[in-house]
């Protein structure tokens, strides 16, 4: 599909932002992350990563940049939470995100379905839909491509149990699935640094996400503050 091909361009070689801030935090506002995802744009970015459908709308009326959409939602006692059902894929298309991300590890999801069988599903449902497997390892990448996404995220190396002790940026994982995969692959995780991004495309990325260190100054903030010498106490 042309259009998809043009999406995948613009993105090519590029910095995604992700705009996104949760409930619980200062910044949580569709507005907000709409005027965030302009400053990204105009600093230079080539995409934006965003949640929810209602931070997608606000987005998309500030940016012409191509948004890479997921919908988190936490259920009781299942890991998956990035757009873990058909309920939010969607809600996701309904906006209008161009690339719909979705955790693709091999966890089962909310309705005890694996990604296989999930995958296949938002796949018929809507056949030219521009899909994004986040995954943690090698093995769920591989698996990934060959499930049909066409893209591929190192978004979970470090956050799935079994990869918990793992290095972040996970440049291990990077250089692996670059390697390998016909599809894309997107560099996601833990990149803190203008360093660290120029060797995420060293070590052969497609494009790569940064948020925390662009768009969540809280984080940035205790970052900052975690390292400062002890106070001395006044009195001594």
């Amino acid at each position: 599909m042309r259009e998809n091909h043009e999406i995948l361009n613009r993105l090519k070689g590029g910095l995604i932002v992700s705009c996104q801030a949760l409930e619980n935090e200062p910044l949580h506002s569709a507005f907000i992350m709409g005027r965030m995802a302009y400053a990204a744009m105009l600093g230079g970015a080539s995409g934006i990563r965003a949640n929810t459908p209602e931070d997608i709308l606000a987005i998309r009326a500030e940016v012409p940049l191509p948004v890479i959409g997921l919908h988190k939602r936490v259920f009781p006692d299942c890991g998956v939470f990035i757009t873990p059902t058909m309920e939010e894929v969607v809600g996701l298309v309904g906006c209008g995100a161009d690339i719909i991300a979705m955790d693709a590890t091999d966890r089962l999801r909310p309705d005890g379905s694996t990604i296989e069988l999930f995958f296949r599903k938002a796949r018929d449902r809507y056949p030219e839909q521009l899909f994004m497997a986040d995954v943690s390892t090698a093995e769920e990448g591989l698996a990934a491509e060959a499930m049909g996404f066409d893209l591929v995220g190192t978004t979970l190396s470090g956050y799935t149990p079994y990869t918990q002790e793992r290095p972040l940026p996970d440049f291990a994982l990077i250089r692996r699935l670059s390697s390998v995969l016909r599809v894309p692959l997107v560099a996601e995780g833990g990149i803190w640094t203008p360093e660290e991004l120029r060797r995420a495309f060293n070590e052969g990325a497609f494009s790569a996400v940064v948020g925390t260190a662009i768009t969540r100054p809280m984080e940035i903030t205790r970052r900052f503050a975690s390292a400062l010498p002890s106070r001395v106490d006044p009195a001594r």
